[in-house]
C-alpha cells in the first residue's frame, strides 16, 4: 500500500480518456430557459432541492452570502428578491455546498497515485474535505490529523528552513479579505515576501498596464456606467460563460440605445444575443442582440486592429471633424504627439491585414466611435495572457484617452475580473513587494519591519521550487497545479518541497502532486455558517469594480471539524512565531472585527471599515481615474504609450492556440463534460480548429491529434484530442484548460507582468490513429 521511498512516482497528467462525444451546431443565444433548467439540475443533484432553493435565495443579497463564482458586481439598487446569480454561480456553488464528502475513510480507500489518475472532473466530484490530513513521507495515503498537531508540523518545518525566503505563500482569490490581510501579515513577520496570487497569472497585466498609464490598477468603471454608455467594447472575453451576469448590464445598455462591439477571435453565443432568465420574454422571445459589429480579430492581433481604428479616426480628426477630444487631451494627458507620431510609422494595410479583419467593418466600428464620447472597455485573459499583454492593455487606454471617455459617467476601463475576491486580495497586501507607506503603517500598528526587497511571484515561485531554493509551499485556497502554466514542471516543482499545505474546502488534483510532506487543512466555504462560541460572524470581499461588501454564510458546514481561514492563519502564526512579534494572533482569528480594526490602521480607503461594514454593508475604495485624478502620475498626467506589434512569425504547419474554458468550467472547477454554446456534449478533449486549415493539414472532424509545443530547447505534448471544425482564424486553435496546459512555457511570459502566455502559445500538431 505505501512506498517505502520518499519520493513518489505519480504523473500529474492522467491518461486520455474519452467520454463519448456528440455535436450540434452552437447556440444562438445565452442564457433562457436552457440555462436556469441547467443551473437548478445541478444545485439540486449536488445539494438536493430544498437546500438548494434555501442557499439560492441568499446568494448575492444584502444579507447573504457572496456568490463563490466570480467577481462581477452585485446591483447597487435593486435586486432580484429571488434570482441574483447566473447559471455558473448556482452551479459553483453546487460544488461548494455538494453533499459528497471526502473523509478518512476516503482516503484510506484510495491513493494518491489512483486519484491522480482520475480527469479533473471527477477529482472534484467526490466532494466537500471533512477532516485535516497529512501525507507523511513516503506514504501513498492521507490519513487524519489532528488540527494541533498539524499547526505544530507546520511551525516545526517552516522554523526549520534557513531563510524565510525558502518558504512560498500563495493565495487564491477565493478568500475574504480578513483571511488574505492576516496571510499577507504572517508572511511578514514570518520575513518574506513571496507571495504568489492567482493575479500573477491572469489580470496582473492589466494591473501594471492601468497603474503606468492611469495611476491605479483597477478598472475605472460602475456597474450603473453601463446604462449610461454610448459604446461598450468587449476585447479578449466571454460573458455568457465566464461572468454571465455581465449580460444584463449589456442589455440594459442596449436599451438605453448603446452600441456593442465584440473583438474575439472565437464567435461565442454570449456575445450575440441574450435571453434573460428573470425576464418573461426571456422565456418567450427571442432575446436581446447584444454584438451591434463582431470584430474576429486574430489571436493577439488586437494591438494591430486598435492601431488601424486610431489611425483611421486620427485621419478623420486631421481633417477638421470632432473626433478627439483635445480639451481632455491637452488638460489631463502626457504623450499625445508622440502617440501620433508612432502612429505614423505604420502603413493601415499592414495593420488591417494582421488584424485578420475586414475593412469594412473596421469603418463600421471607427463611423461609430468617431460620434461617441462614453465608451467603454472591457477585457480579461484574451488580452492579458500574452508577452505583450501589458501592451494590449496600455492600448485600449490609448483609444480612450483619444475620446476623453475616462474620469466621466458612462464610460472608462473594465477589466474583467475572475475569482470573486481576487481584487479584493490586492487590495488588503497580497503583493510581493510591499510598500513604505504599507511597511510604515504595519510597523505603527503591529512594532516589527515588513521585509524588503520583492518576493517571488508565481512563475518564479514555480521556479525556485523546482531548484530547490523554495522548500515549502503553503496555499491558501486554490488548484494551483492545475491553474498554473507548464504542467509537468510545476508538478516536479512542489513534488521537490519539503512540504506543501493547502487550505482547501475540496479535493484537487494539486492535493496528489505533493511534497516530502503534504497537508491539507479543511476550511468553511463562502455558503457556510461561520459561528464561534453560537455567535455568527461575516467576512467582506471586494468586486470587480472595487465595491467592498459583507458576506454571511447560511448552510450548515460539511463537517463540524472545518475551520475558518482567518482562525487557520491566525493559529499557524502562532504556533510559528511564538512570542517573536507582539500581534494578537489568536484574537483577530475569532473575532474578524478586530482585523477590519487593523485592516483599516494598515491600508489606505478602508478607514471606518466595520462602521461600514456594519451599517452600510459596503463601500466604494477610492479611485481616483474614476474621478479623473491624475495627480499621483509623474507629470500630474494621464499617459499615453507607444506599443510595439506583436511578433508571431509561423510557419505553414504552425498554429497560435489559446487556453479556454468550457461552459461546464469555472477556472479550474469542472462542473461538467458539455459545452453547450459551442455545440460540444459530453467530452472536453477537443481542439477548435478553422475547416480550411483542417482540409489543408489533412484533417477531418473528430480526428485525433496530438498537440506540441516547442521552447528553448524543450518539446512539450498534450496527447490526443478530437479535431472540431469552429468558427475561428486561420492559424489559429483553442483547446480547454487545464489539459493544455502542459503545453505553455513557465518562463515565456507578459513583460513587466510575467504572466503566462496562455493565450497565444506557437504549436504544431501529429495526426494519430
Amino acid at each position: 500500500m505505501d512506498s517505502p521511498s520518499n519520493k513518489r512516482s505519480i504523473s500529474p497528467i492522467p491518461k486520455p480518456e474519452f467520454t463519448g462525444i456528440s455535436l450540434a451546431e452552437p447556440s444562438t443565444y445565452a442564457a433562457g430557459a436552457t440555462g436556469v433548467k441547467v443551473a437548478l439540475e445541478h444545485t439540486f443533484k449536488e445539494m438536493g432541492v430544498w437546500k438548494s432553493l434555501k442557499a439560492l435565495m441568499h446568494m448575492n443579497q444584502k444579507d447573504g452570502f457572496d456568490c463563490p463564482g466570480c467577481a462581477w458586481p452585485d446591483p447597487d439598487k435593486k435586486r432580484s428578491s429571488f434570482a441574483e446569480y447566473c447559471e455558473n454561480g448556482a452551479k459553483a456553488l453546487a460544488e461548494e455546498a455538494t453533499n459528497q464528502r471526502v473523509d478518512p475513510d476516503f482516503f484510506a480507500l484510495h491513493s494518491i497515485e489512483e486519484i491522480a489518475s482520475w480527469s479533473d472532473y471527477k477529482i472534484g466530484k467526490s466532494g466537500r474535505i471533512t477532516h485535516p490530513v497529512i501525507l507523511r513521507p513516503g506514504k501513498d495515503h492521507y490519513e487524519a490529523i489532528e488540527w494541533e498537531e498539524a499547526f505544530e508540523e507546520i511551525a516545526k518545518q517552516l522554523n526549520a528552513l534557513e531563510s524565510p525566503d525558502e518558504a512560498v505563500f500563495y493565495t487564491s482569490g477565493r478568500s475574504s479579505n480578513e483571511a488574505a490581510f492576516l496571510y499577507g501579515l504572517f508572511a511578514r513577520a514570518y520575513g518574506t515576501n513571496n507571495m504568489p496570487d492567482c493575479s500573477n497569472m491572469c489580470h496582473e497585466s492589466s494591473g501594471v498596464a492601468l497603474k503606468e498609464s492611469l495611476g491605479i490598477g483597477k478598472g475605472s468603471v460602475l456597474l450603473e456606467d453601463f446604462e449610461k454608455a454610448e459604446v461598450v467594447m468587449i476585447l479578449g472575453q466571454n460573458p455568457g460563460t465566464n461572468h454571465p451576469r455581465m449580460l444584463s448590464a449589456l442589455e440594459k445598455c442596449k436599451k438605453n440605445g448603446g452600441k456593442i462591439v465584440a473583438i474575439n477571435p472565437l464567435i461565442e453565443a454570449g456575445l450575440k444575443r441574450f435571453k434573460n432568465p428573470q425576464k418573461l420574454v426571456g422565456y418567450t422571445g427571442s432575446g436581446t442582440e447584444l454584438a451591434d459589429h463582431y470584430l474576429q480579430v486574430k489571436i493577439n492581433q488586437d494591438i494591430p486592429l486598435l492601431k488601424a481604428i486610431m489611425k483611421k479616426l486620427y485621419l478623420r480628426d486631421k481633417q477638421g471633424e470632432p473626433i478627439f477630444d483635445h480639451d481632455f487631451i491637452h488638460n489631463n494627458t502626457r504623450g499625445y504627439e508622440s502617440l501620433i507620431m508612432d502612429l505614423a510609422t505604420y502603413q493601415l494595410e499592414e495593420l488591417i491585414e494582421r488584424s485578420g479583419v475586414d475593412e469594412a467593418y473596421i469603418d463600421q466600428v471607427v463611423d461609430l466611435l468617431a460620434s461617441s464620447k462614453k465608451i467603454i472597455i472591457c477585457w480579461a485573459m484574451g488580452l492579458t495572457q500574452h508577452k505583450n499583454g501589458v501592451e494590449n492593455i496600455r492600448e485600449c487606454v490609448n483609444l480612450l484617452l483619444l475620446k476623453g471617455s475616462i474620469g466621466k459617467e458612462g464610460a472608462g476601463t473594465c477589466p474583467v475580473r475572475g475569482h470573486s475576491n481576487v481584487q479584493g486580495d490586492r487590495s488588503v497586501g497580497i503583493v510581493s513587494k510591499t510598500t513604505p507607506q504599507v511597511a510604515e503603517s504595519i510597523e505603527k500598528a503591529f512594532g516589527f519591519k515588513s521585509p524588503e526587497g520583492k518576493g517571488l511571484d508565481t512563475v518564479h515561485s514555480i521556479e525556485a521550487m523546482h531548484e530547490g531554493r523554495a522548500k515549502v509551499f503553503f496555499a491558501l485556497g486554490g488548484n494551483f497545479l492545475s491553474a498554473a502554466p507548464d504542467t509537468l514542471y510545476t508538478a516536479k516543482a512542489l513534488q521537490n518541497c519539503e512540504l506543501t499545505v493547502s487550505v482547501s474546502t475540496k479535493l484537487n488534483r494539486t492535493h496528489t502532486l505533493a511534497g516530502r510532506t503534504s497537508i491539507i487543512l479543511p476550511t468553511l466555504g463562502r455558503s457556510e455558517k461561520d459561528l464561534k462560541n453560537g455567535k455568527a460572524r461575516k467576512l467582506s470581499v471586494e468586486n470587480s469594480m472595487g465595491k467592498v461588501h459583507a458576506t454571511k454564510g447560511l448552510l450548515k458546514p460539511a463537517s463540524d471539524q472545518l475551520m475558518s481561514e482567518p482562525e487557520i492563519i491566525a493559529r499557524l502564526a502562532k504556533h510559528t512565531l511564538q512570542s517573536k512579534v507582539k500581534v494578537n494572533w489568536l484574537e483577530m482569528g475569532e473575532n474578524y472585527e478586530l482585523i477590519r480594526e487593523k485592516i483599516a490602521e494598515v491600508v489606505s480607503g478602508f478607514e471606518d471599515y466595520n462602521e461600514k461594514i456594519s451599517s452600510k454593508n459596503s463601500f466604494y475604495l477610492p479611485n481616483n481615474a474614476r474621478k479623473g485624478d491624475w495627480s499621483s502620475l509623474p507629470y500630474g498626467q494621464a499617459h499615453f504609450a507607444n506599443c510595439a506589434l506583436p511578433e508571431h512569425s509561423l510557419e505553414k504547419d504552425e498554429f497560435l492556440l489559446m487556453t479556454i474554458r468550457s461552459h461546464d468550467q469555472f477556472n479550474t472547477t469542472i462542473y461538467g463534460l458539455n459545452d453547450r454554446y459551442r455545440g460540444v456534449k459530453n467530452e472536453r478533449r477537443v481542439l477548435f480548429m478553422n475547416i480550411d486549415d483542417m482540409e489543408r493539414m489533412g484533417l477531418k472532424k473528430q480526428d485525433l491529434v496530438n498537440i506540441s509545443s516547442e521552447y528553448d530547447g524543450v518539446k512539450r505534448v498534450a496527447e490526443q484530442f478530437l479535431v472540431i471544425p469552429y468558427s475561428i482564424p486561420k492559424q489559429n486553435l483553442a483547446c480547454y484548460f487545464p489539459e493544455s496546459n502542459v503545453l505553455v512555457p513557465l518562463m515565456h511570459f507578459a513583460d513587466k507582468s510575467h504572466t503566462p502566455i496562455s493565450k497565444s502559445i506557437k504549436v504544431k500538431l501529429e495526426k494519430i490513429s
